[in-house]
């Protein structure tokens, strides 16, 4: 009897252990084991043909994860303003679905214009969760490459052409996106500053004016924001295309950087098997599609990363040794992001992401002109608003190529006035002239067709005539996002207004002097008529929110704080890539101007702009004290500390950007007149005086030697620079570097 209940006590252990052993969870699904033997594990258990499932598209938006072993696919999103509607698996049409309207957050140039990198967390954060609540764990932005020139079509979704602002701007949006576990993708690395040509042109730039101008944002993504993947490029450098570009990304973002992501292709970005096998690329998305409108059907399995891969394997042209260090950076995506249980649920449209949205738009608005303080308008004064222009009725949320967005709602211009302004003052619109006439937009209907059967001489008489007794004219123009305007794949053909706006604008100051251009646009416009029209508003493309943002502008709400993060120049010439005539070149395209981008050349060719990069005017006023300095020279492992007071002389609260600039005196190679290496946006009420400090060290003080492939910093004189805007400069103070 005790050998037989000793037997089953052995029996019932040996089952106990067998069902532990059989519970036991395997390395790589266990989050308490370091990631790399977590990778190391997952990596050992598949077969090669999940492997390179896993690293080409399977539709238009995902790549096969491995079901044997519960890893899910990754589902990347457009964009960098909001989360794009649903399309089908293998078609760009949308896919009907109701439940995926999302809020419609403010383009990139709005939120750097804000130069408030708290706004650029909580944007971050704000669209992290809408991706979240749909799923998606890869979202395709931001957008970092620099403005070289107003032309280029897609700058409203970048974030200006000063390298130090946009890193300093990236970096809070990357950390917001990822804190609710997806992924943000940094674009489109590197060079891609034109549309034209764009996935063929060769582009031919120095060392200097690469590493001094197109990569710091990239490099703060990766170091500082520690971003989880990178986007490449459609062009070529060095006569091989940027998704599969050995300088780019083996060299560089891997070698210099130390990046340790997923590197995604661009839709239909890459060209070579082998070159996608050997240069660093991770994930192949959109091959044989131009990826907005047509592509091959079902091509998926015949990817440069898919059969064509496989099969060189099989035969042994290549081994499998690039092909685990893909599906390693893969699986580490994984974990950081769908095979995160801890990651919170998001949000999707939602009354808070609006209010986010909002007061980035508030923030973003730039004040540009303001003579005889025509605005904020005096209701208590104003009987009869006039409002003429197109953009004041049309919807900016949809076009513009990949960014286009079904948006929840989205409120005009017009909109946003009638509602604030009710009946404290009589409103009246007229179109003024025709622009784009389209009113759906892949699904997307407008609330007020565009379609017009009058001729331009009719509206220009109408406007007119309604202009003659208005209190304030509001001309509510710009850009759209229509090809050869504000839109991916086109560029801009010219620097002046389309359909007529600059003739219709002259004609209204002829009849009323209180005209307010409001410039809706991610780009600069010339503007011949500066002189005659006493307000100019940059309004951007703001998104839900846009008309209740820039009436609350308009009517003195919110004061205004934002400050240009590029240069508008005069004319085209005035710019270093027209000056030099290589944009947008041919087959290959020359950076003739080297590190010498917007405001930089204003300076070097004593340029004066129309208006200035860090330009924006407030509806209250400010007044600098003298800038200090901690200590008179630094050596080369120290700090030095700028300080400098700034009060609020006007009647009102309002923000105030301070810029500090620094100007190397005397240098072995050509270096602009100054730079920025600091800025702070600081809240003051009416009367109020604070303390604003910026520290350096040797960075701030350095340029990339060519030569030398590093970055130096020589000993010599030094100025710090403080200003309102880069031709506003308050003052300076000296010290030198030992």
């Amino acid at each position: 009897m005790f050998k037989n209940v000793k037997a089953i006590s052995v029996l019932l252990l040996l089952i106990s252990f067998g069902i532990k052993a059989q519970n036991k969870i395997p390395i790589y699904l266990d989050d308490k084991k370091p990631i790399n033997e977590r990778l190391e594990d997952a990596l050992s258990r598949m077969t090669t043909s999940e492997k390179i499932a896993m690293i080409h598209a399977q539709s238009k938006f995902s790549s096969p994860g491995v079901p044997r072993l519960g890893i899910p696919e990754n589902w990347m999103t457009d964009g960098p303003h909001g989360i794009r509607t649903e399309v089908k698996w293998d078609e760009w049409e949308q896919a009907g679905w109701t439940n995926d309207s999302c809020i419609a957050f403010p383009a990139l140039t709005a939120l750097s214009a804000s130069w408030n990198k708290e706004l650029a967390l909580l944007y971050g954060k704000s669209i992290g969760e809408e991706a979240r609540y749909r799923n998606k764990n890869v979202l395709l932005g931001p957008g970092v490459n620099i403005y070289r020139s107003p032309l280029n079509g897609r700058n409203f979704e970048y974030m200006g052409e000063d390298p130090f602002l946009v890193s300093k701007m990236v970096v809070p949006y990357i950390k917001g996106v990822q804190s609710i576990g997806v992924a943000a993708c940094v674009k489109h690395f590197a060079l891609n500053n034109q549309e034209t040509n764009r996935n063929s042109v060769n582009v031919i730039v120095d060392d200097r004016a690469l590493y001094e101008i197109y990569l710091p944002a990239f490099k703060a993504a990766v170091q500082e924001g520690e971003v989880w993947a990178i986007m490449g490029s459609y062009n070529k450098y060095k006569g091989q295309q940027c998704c599969h570009n050995e300088f780019l990304l083996n060299d560089i973002l891997r070698g210099e950087w130390g990046f340790k992501g997923v590197v995604v292709s661009d839709w239909g970005g890459v060209h070579d098997t082998k070159q996608a096998i050997h240069n660093g690329l991770d994930m192949e998305f959109g091959s044989w599609t131009n990826g907005l409108t047509w592509g091959t059907s079902n091509a998926y399995d015949n990817y440069y990363l898919a059969k064509p891969y496989a099969d060189m394997i099989a035969k042994g042209e290549v081994g499998t040794k690039e092909l685990d260090e893909k599906v390693r950076r893969i699986l580490r995506l994984s974990f950081l992001t769908n095979m995160n249980k801890n990651r919170p649920f998001g949000s999707f449209g939602t009354e808070e992401h609006a209010k986010a949205g909002l007061k980035i738009a508030e923030e973003g608005i730039v004040l540009l002109q303001n003579k005889n303080n025509v605005l904020p308008i005096d209701l208590s004064k104003t009987k009869k608003i006039v409002v003429i222009g197109e953009n004041a009725i049309k919807m900016m949320t949809v076009g513009g190529g990949s960014s286009s967005l079904k948006a929840r709602y989205e409120i005009t211009p017009l909109e946003g006035l009638k509602k604030r302004i009710g009946n404290q003052a009589e409103i009246v619109y007229a179109r003024g002239y025709v622009g784009d006439p389209t009113s759906n937009y892949n699904g997307v209907v407008a609330k007020v067709s565009l379609e017009e059967k009058r001729s331009e001489a009719e509206l220009t008489a109408e406007a007119l005539k309604i202009a003659k007794d208005a209190d304030v004219v509001l001309f509510i123009g710009g850009l759209n996002k229509s090809p050869n305007q504000d839109d991916e794949g086109y560029d801009r053909k010219e620097l002046n207004l389309p359909y007529n706006q600059d003739k219709l604008i002259s004609e209204l100051v002829k009849v009323n002097k209180n005209v307010v251009f409001v410039n809706i646009s991610g780009n600069a416009v010339a503007m011949p008529w500066v002189k005659e029209v006493p307000g100019i508003v940059q309004g951007w493309f703001l998104g839900t929110e846009a008309g209740n943002a820039l009436a609350a502008v308009l009517v003195g709400d919110v004061n205004p704080s934002g400050k240009l993060t590029f240069t508008f120049p005069v004319k085209l010439s005035d710019n270093g890539a027209h000056a030099l005539g290589e944009f947008p070149g041919g087959d290959e395209v020359k950076y003739n101007e080297g590190i010498f981008v917007g405001y930089r050349w204003a300076e070097k060719q004593k340029v004066k702009p129309l208006f200035s990069f860090g330009h924006g005017l407030s509806y209250t006023t400010f007044e600098y004290g003298k800038v200090t300095a901690d200590k008179k020279q630094i050596g080369a492992n120290d700090q030095i500390t700028f300080s400098v007071k700034v009060k609020n002389t006007g009647k009102r609260e309002g923000s105030e950007i301070v810029q500090l600039y620094i100007s190397d005196l005397k240098s072995s190679l050509p270096r602009p007149i100054k730079e920025l290496k600091g800025f702070e946006k600081i809240l003051l009420q009416a009367g109020e005086e604070k303390t604003v400090t910026f520290t350096v060290d040797k960075t701030a003080l350095s340029f990339f030697d060519d030569k030398k492939h590093g970055w130096v910093a020589e000993p010599g004189a030094f100025e710090a620079i403080v200003g309102a805007s880069s031709t506003d400069i308050k003052s300076k103070v000296s010290f030198s570097l030992q």
